[in-house]
């Protein structure tokens, strides 16, 4: 039964100028001022669902974005930071890219923020999508084979600094320690400092594909799984797709069990008007996700949503698509309840339900809604 409500808030500035019609990505160019807004915006969002009864807010690590809708590149250092204006929510790593690190870096760095917070820094963890970030990092991203292969044994050994007093790992990318004199002796085995302020560290992961291999990575470590929230569609394939991978590892586990069930959602006095302020918000949604993959397009598609309109003549979807589809949800708060306990029906082991609100969203409106479902769609459940 669904008892956590969560939400991710990739780090998107107010932008006057939205939809299909509006800027596209490639000419949005946001100045410092405009992108240092997310600091202001995200403080007011973290307080908003503390007092409203959220059980977290899911940050995501991005960098070089110049257009304003993924500007926030630390997220442990934000929640530290966020922890002392709060006082029960904990905040998230949606994600945290191991690519983009050194894995003794960011091991450290979560074990710190951990205390700091008092266990209220959750870890989360990415292969990354944009090849501007991971490949400016330094890291493979285009050979998905080679980032594939980097991302696990950096996760193999944050684990290992994670749970080991003292370790030593030599693979493909890392020998840790290296061989080299240290106090006389030749050092041989390493230990993170601080550890975790409490192991096992709960650690989730999004789950796209459903590759066999990547899920049985996640069960190896413990990690639990993020599905929708930005992908296309609440397909039960990912779902049973991890189910038969905690099979696979021995683990009996019920229909969406260590998961995270992602819409994206937006919420009014009538489904008529929920669609109609959040049609631009989806369209700003597409122009940005839409090439990346991240939405079901066409190529003849994803070309009219790098331009100003020919959206409907190119096939672009409309956001009823997706609605009809399942991934994203446009209503009253009876509607979204509605909806809520369907998903409850279908997956009786799901515990926590993400509920985000599309890029560009306003931060008046955002912070109306976290609000609104505090008080009238929380209550319906048994969080």
């Amino acid at each position: 039964m669904i008892k956590n409500f969560t939400s991710l808030y990739a780090g998107h500035v107010d932008m006057a100028d939205l939809g299909q019609d509006a800027t596209p990505v490639s000419e949005r160019f946001c100045d410092d001022d405009h992108i240092a807004s997310v600091f202001a915006k995200t403080e007011a969002i973290a307080k908003a669902m503390d007092e409203s009864g959220w059980h977290s807010l899911w940050l995501a690590e991005h960098h070089f974005q110049r257009e304003g809708y993924e500007v926030i590149p630390n997220i442990l250092m934000f929640a530290v930071h966020l922890a002392h204006l709060t006082k029960h929510i904990k905040i998230g790593s949606a994600f945290n890219i191991p690519p983009m690190w050194h894995p003794l870096r960011l091991a450290e760095d979560f074990a710190m923020a951990d205390h700091l917070t008092r266990g209220r820094a959750i870890f989360g963890i990415g292969r990354g999508y944009h090849t501007r970030e991971v490949e400016t990092f330094g890291s493979p991203m285009l050979d998905q084979a080679a980032n594939r292969a980097l991302f696990e044994e950096q996760v193999e050994i944050i684990f290992k600094a994670f749970n080991e007093k003292s370790f030593s790992h030599h693979g493909e990318h890392y020998t840790i320690p290296p061989k080299v004199p240290y106090r006389g002796t030749e050092l041989e085995e390493i230990t993170l400092v601080p550890r975790p302020l409490s192991t096992p560290v709960e650690c989730w992961q999004a789950i796209v594909s459903g590759n066999p291999r990547g899920l049985d990575m996640m069960m190896k470590h413990g990690i639990k799984g993020f599905v929708g929230g930005g992908a296309a569609s609440m397909e039960e394939g990912p779902i049973q797709a991890y189910q038969d991978a905690a099979t696979r590892a021995g683990r009996d586990m019920a229909p969406g069990e260590g998961l995270c069930l992602g819409l994206q959602f937006y919420m009014a006095e009538s489904r008529e008007q929920a669609i109609r302020e959040i049609t631009p918000l989806y369209e700003e949604h597409a122009k940005m996700f839409g090439p990346l993959n991240f939405l079901p397009l066409s190529d003849d598609a994803k070309a009219a949503v790098s331009k100003r309109g020919g959206w409907r003549e190119a096939g672009v979807p409309t956001v009823e698509h997706f609605m009809d589809m399942g991934s994203w949800f446009a209503g009253t708060a009876e509607q979204l309840t509605e909806r809520l306990k369907e998903l409850e029906q279908r997956f009786p082991g799901l515990e926590y339900i993400g509920l985000g609100m599309p890029i560009c969203t306003p931060k008046t409106k955002m912070l109306e809604i976290y609000q609104q479902v505090g008080e009238e769609v929380m209550p319906h459940f048994s969080g």
